[in-house]
């Protein structure tokens, strides 16, 4: 590895366990604990390592490495604050939909391939609107409203290709996890499992995917 990747893996890390201390305290709980370091804690930290370390290894750019660092770490926040809330604040994902939304009028395409901005704003408009309702019918919290507009953000940032892929990726993803926990009997088949971190995970891995030329 890089010293700039290992230099931005440390700093990733560093912030995944200050995030899991915030998504601790913050949005309050309402029975106003706070709770202590646990398996969610490594977790985040590594999250947040392997997301800030590959920031310098896909974007070559000052400019770029500056606001997909900032991204990125806003992922890390939000898989501490899903994990350990199941919330992914409007705090967080609404200036993600800012800054894509934000680059599509000065660039007339996403930030990370050329892609034109009606395509990416429609996927990143239909596509999560179509995965809740298609959730309706599983009860409140299958899908939710911060996954919309977190999903809407990503679109809007990366394309709607990637968007696609990061959703395939992240329900792939919850498939193995879930069917592992049970064959583990941690979990059982009507157990709730947050989808918000394999979404998370699924934009992170969309996002770095190399452009095509």
């Amino acid at each position: 590895m890089e010293p700039l990747a290992f230099a931005f893996g440390l700093i990733g890390a560093v912030w995944g366990v200050f995030a899991d201390r915030i998504s601790a305290r913050w949005p309050a709980h309402e029975d106003g604990s706070i709770r202590r370091p646990d398996w969610r804690t490594p977790i985040v930290a590594i999250f947040g390592a392997v997301a800030l370390a590959a920031v310098p290894i896909r974007f070559g750019d000052v400019a770029e490495r500056a606001l997909f660092g900032a991204v990125f770490a806003a992922l890390v926040l939000l898989m501490a604050t899903d994990l350990d809330q199941r919330l992914l604040p409007d705090v967080v994902t609404l200036p993600l939909f800012v800054v894509g939304a934000a680059a599509l009028v000065w660039g007339g395409d996403t930030l990370v391939n050329r892609q034109p901005a009606w395509l990416a704003i429609a996927v990143a408009i239909g596509l999560p609107l179509a995965l809740y309702v298609a959730s309706l019918p599983f009860g409140e919290g299958a899908f939710g409203g911060g996954d919309v507009k977190f999903l809407a953000g990503v679109g809007l940032l990366t394309g709607g290709l990637r968007l696609v892929l990061a959703v395939f990726a992240g329900a792939l993803l919850s498939g193995v996890v879930i069917l592992a926990l049970v064959a583990a009997r941690r979990i059982t088949l009507k157990s709730y499992i947050p989808f918000g971190p394999f979404l998370i995970i699924g934009a992170l891995w969309a996002a770095l995917l190399p452009t095509a030329s």
